[in-house]
């Protein structure tokens, strides 16, 4: 990023619009992100949360009756522009609601991305499996057994060993969706404090149905609801007394939803 970088937001969404086969999911939204922020999405199901958060890295291309129109820019570039579609996912990794382990060794697991990128050399190597590894919260659980198969994990640390992976690939942003879906409390909890501390190196783009988990964590919140944007603001604001939208009260205090 240039020097006046600071001054654009890290993603810029204009008129989202998503659409599967004639169903329109998402009406037409717009929001920013900022650089080292937590950004969470919240909202009822089926409201069109995880469908935006596909637009920003282009898995939506992934499902073969989806399109998505408008704007969404990444560091000032188009991500519909971008040629290289890998370099973008590496450059935002993305956390699926269930964990999703490779068939291999909890190292390699980690390791297969840099490889693929051409790290060869074992100490690099090591060194940065064993970086990802503590910024998830696994390296003291496991570091004993690299050798052992990813899946034999518990589903906890499965999920964070899926966080590791993405982490792999040095991103600039990293989305989560429903990543506390089927894990305990206290593994969401370890996980949340692992995401405050990654704030300081790059953003986070949360998607959660756990209203009072967007409180704990993010920075800004959007309420979505029905695939348009209901409020978008400080989490302190979203979760006052008075927010903006009756709606946004009735939602964070689970009068519906």
């Amino acid at each position: 990023m240039d020097d006046e970088s600071h001054t654009y937001p890290l993603i810029r969404v204009q008129d989202l619009k998503v659409r599967y086969g004639h169903r329109e999911v998402v009406h037409g939204i717009s929001f920013d992100v900022q650089k080292n922020e937590i950004f969470a999405i919240i909202g009822p199901a089926q409201s069109g949360k995880s469908s935006i958060l596909k637009c920003l890295n282009r898995t939506l291309e992934f499902i073969a009756d989806a399109k998505m129109s408008g704007s969404v820019e990444v560091n000032g570039v188009d991500v519909k522009k971008v040629h290289n579609v890998y370099e973008l996912r590496r450059e935002i990794g993305m956390v699926a609601p269930l964990p999703v382990g490779l068939p291999l060794s909890i190292f390699d697991n980690v390791a297969f991305a840099p490889r693929a990128s051409g790290l060869r050399d074992k100490h690099e190597l090591d060194a940065l499996v064993q970086r990802c590894l503590e910024q998830a919260a696994l390296w003291d659980e496991v570091k004993d057994r690299l050798n052992s198969l990813g899946t034999k994990l518990s589903g906890g640390q499965q999920q964070r060993l899926t966080i590791a992976r993405a982490l792999s690939h040095q991103p600039s942003i990293l989305c989560l969706d429903e990543f506390s879906i089927a894990i305990d409390p206290v593994t969401t909890m370890r996980i949340e404090d692992v995401l405050k501390e990654l704030k300081a190196e790059l953003t986070v783009v949360l998607v959660t149905n756990l209203v009072q988990q967007a409180r704990r964590l993010a920075d800004r919140t959007m309420f979505v609801w029905n695939g348009e944007v209901v409020e978008l603001g400080p989490t302190d604001a979203i979760f006052s007394e008075q927010p903006q939208s009756q709606k946004t009260y009735d939602y964070v205090h689970g009068i519906f939803g």
